[in-house]
């Protein structure tokens, strides 16, 4: 994936889950303190640009806000590293730790566009 952007701030996470009314969505919920996020955050990268599916990173110890009000708005419990397929307002697929991988998102962008 070329280019992931940061949410730092609830207007952009607003912005940005108004944005998945149109397209697809990955928000990875990432703590720079845990090495398993680390690991977690190699596989984000590591997915091919498609054009289909934009990827925002939300670093969850500094922008504590942000992930709290991505935990509100999709009922998920908070856990860190997080991914999340939004489309529509609606989280198609999440999934935390060890399953976070470059094949599991890859299929489940396959499913979104089957």
């Amino acid at each position: 994936m070329e280019q992931m952007n940061e949410l730092t701030t609830l207007e952009q996470w607003n912005k940005i889950w108004e944005r998945s009314m149109n397209m697809p969505i990955f928000v990875f919920k990432h703590s720079t303190s845990c090495l398993i996020s680390a690991r977690a955050f190699k596989q984000v990268k590591a997915l091919p640009e498609r054009g289909k599916v934009d990827c925002y990173l939300v670093k969850v110890i500094e922008s504590r806000e942000v992930s709290n009000q991505i935990a509100e708005d999709t009922s998920i419990t908070h856990k860190s590293p997080q991914i999340f397929l939004i489309y529509k307002k609606k989280v198609l697929w999440n999934t935390s730790h060890w399953k976070i991988t470059k094949s599991n998102m890859e299929k489940e962008v396959s499913r979104v566009f089957e």
